[in-house]
């Protein structure tokens, strides 16, 4: 290849590159104009309700010619101003909002939604999937208003406009002040758009209020099969402005709460499967979370309580808008992810190593597989081949250092014979390491395997019990592969294990035992302790079935795959790929060839100085 030649190709490789980022420039720039006109008509179309809503005659029940502050002269009445005792007394009525996607019913006491139902998705008991539902969940504002008042115990002023899906609520103070929630539901979203719009109220609340408070409280249902397995992957999330991480308040806890003192951008209500996310684009100052579970024997089958206090930041001017938005849908990582709003990592997927394996290896892998795939068994499958191909290189070298190790033990049981005493344990030692070194034995080959399999198997094991895309889907016996599979329910409940027997599971720990067998037969017996030998033979296998019992029927599925596709690659490499008689004279043809005292490694002479610094306090104390 001649210099033109590689001038040419930097050259064209340069062009595609910066056509790549200019192209990339260009996408982002036409999505933040969008965004914005997005915004801008939004904004709009709420001007225009709110324009007529003011148009409207006074919809307060007030008899022609009669004063209405005369009417709060008599003794019993709670607030002194007249429009908000007329607003306490009336008949509740629910109005509906509803799209492809969602229908959320609102409640004209306290003009706040009363229940949520996600479309497209059932309970595991086959009910509609009411998110949450009732009188107890509440959406209101705390203010000081010349006195204290809670939007939530007034009956508001409905007006509902078809043509824009959209619903306002109005609580009077006077003819020309009042406060208005505007809730709009947009077509195919599961965003709700809520503005709160305070008009005339600078003559009501004091100049040097600087912020109101917004307290919303909801019981999430119980909804899917195990209560455990719901409840460990349900928690309180939240997101601080300028950046992409994600705080969690707790998890696995029966309750928790949290007092934030700085500025918070959204709040998530989070079930294992759907959530509830309250957005400030303006962002909140502060707030409290907290959260509590209930009995799993409650009647009312409900999972958890969640409750935020949160503070918006408040001007006195003669109107003020304050626009809020509410998601209320699945946890489905890329759908989440397409709101650019860091959505997706409510998603528990670990840390930032498990985290990463699960967003770039497992996710789009099994998001492929999809594509093409409807049997999720058979995805999962595909996807335990397609891991185990990967680390293979790391495996064969395991295997081929743990056959080393195999063919000298007869070397090394004559160096024992040579040094039988105990105080001569580490020259013992040091002609081991000496073998090894001129045979060219990695002791730590065999650690390769494991050293890249345990953070997958971390990653499985945060990927299945949260990923949407199983629950509900049957494989085999299983009737939801997100939860746990039971071929026996049982009549009791046996501490730790639970009250059935999960086939998966339990084929799972048969697996493990049987593999540990088999591997035990290809080390060598000396180098592990009996006692390390029993743990990894009988007691791994037991916690394991204990612990996958009540967890992701998928997950003891993929360990299951994992170890039966292990034990054929060990198989396939000891049958074809490894000649004991063989690899015992090439190493012994290398060992001869080696120097006679071979170079030692810095950590080989650190390990050897600290055993004899080790054996000089022993002598010193006898």
């Amino acid at each position: 290849m001649n210099k033109n030649t590689v001038w040419a190709i930097l050259l064209i490789g340069a062009i595609l590159v910066g056509f790549s980022i200019y192209n990339s420039k260009v996408a982002k720039e036409q999505q933040r104009e969008q965004f914005v006109r997005d915004s801008i008509a939004r904004q709009e179309a709420m001007e225009a309700i709110r324009q007529e809503e003011r148009n409207k005659p006074l919809a307060v029940p007030v008899e022609q010619g009669v004063d209405i502050q005369e009417s709060v002269t008599s003794a019993g009445q709670k607030y002194s101003n007249a429009y908000l005792n007329l607003s306490l007394n009336g008949e509740e009525s629910l109005y509906v909002l509803e799209n492809e996607k969602i229908k959320v019913s609102f409640t004209n006491k306290g003009g706040q939604p009363y229940s949520v139902q996600i479309k497209d998705f059932k309970t595991y008991n086959g009910d509609s999937l009411l998110f949450f539902s009732g009188p107890s969940n509440r959406l209101s504002l705390d203010l000081y208003a010349g006195e204290q008042i809670n939007t939530g115990d007034f009956f508001l002023v409905p007006n509902f406009i078809e043509e824009n899906n959209s619903l306002t609520f109005s609580l009077f103070f006077d003819q020309n002040a009042y406060i208005e929630y505007i809730y709009v539901l947009d077509k195919e979203s599961y965003l709700l758009n809520m503005n709160i719009n305070l008009v005339g109220m600078d003559r009501y609340i004091p100049r040097n209020v600087t912020q109101l408070d917004l307290n919303w409280n909801i019981d999430i249902r119980h909804l899917e099969k195990g209560f455990d397995n719901e409840k460990n992957y349900s928690a309180i999330s939240y997101k601080f402005p300028n950046t992409k991480d994600v705080e969690k308040l707790g998890q696995r806890k029966a309750e928790a709460s949290e007092s934030i003192k700085t500025r918070v951008e959204w709040v998530a209500f989070q079930q294992q499967f759907f959530s509830a996310i309250l957005i400030a684009d303006q962002n909140f100052n502060s707030g409290d979370l907290s959260y509590r579970f209930y009995d799993p024997s409650n009647t009312d089958t409900l999972l958890m309580n969640c409750h935020a206090n949160m503070q918006i930041p408040f001007q006195s001017s003669a109107e003020q808008s304050i626009p809020l938005r509410f998601y209320f849908g699945p946890n489905g990582f890329y759908s989440l992810k397409a709101y650019d709003r860091s959505f997706e990592k409510i998603i528990p997927l670990g840390g930032v190593l498990i985290g990463s394996i699960s967003r770039f290896l497992i996710i789009p892998t099994f998001n492929f597989l999809n594509r093409f795939i409807s049997n999720y068994g058979l995805i999962i499958l595909l996807m335990t081949i397609f891991i185990k191909l990967i680390i293979s290189p790391f495996t064969y070298r395991s295997h081929m250092s743990s056959a080393k190790m195999r063919v000298l033990k007869p070397e090394i049981d004559k160096i024992s014979e040579k040094y039988p005493k105990k105080e001569d344990a580490m020259k013992k030692q040091q002609e081991t390491m000496a073998l090894y070194k001129k045979t060219g034995v990695n002791v730590m080959g065999g650690c390769w395997p494991m050293l890249f399999q345990m953070p997958i198997l971390f990653a499985m094991f945060r990927f299945f019990p949260g990923s949407i895309e199983l629950r509900q889907e049957g494989f085999l016996w299983a009737d939801d592969l997100s939860g746990y599979d039971s071929i026996l329910d049982l009549p009791f409940n046996i501490p730790l294990y639970g009250n059935h027997i999960s086939l998966f599971a339990l084929l799972m720990a048969l697996s493990m035992f049987f593999y540990s067998k088999m591997n035990m037969k290809q080390q060598v017996s000396s180098q592990q302790m009996p006692g390390m030998q029993g743990m990894m033979l009988y007691f791994m296998p037991l916690m394991m079935l204990v612990v996958c019992n009540r967890l992701s029927a998928a997950l003891s599925y993929y360990y299951l795959l994992s170890n039966l596709i292990t034990m054929l690659q060990t198989w396939i490499m000891q049958r074809f790929f490894v000649d004991e008689d063989k690899l015992y004279r090439q190493l012994k043809e290398k060992a001869e060839k080696s120097p006679a005292t071979p170079q030692k490694s810095k950590f080989q002479q650190r390990l050897e100085q600290m055993q004899r610094q080790q054996q000089k306090q022993m002598k010193n104390r006898k």
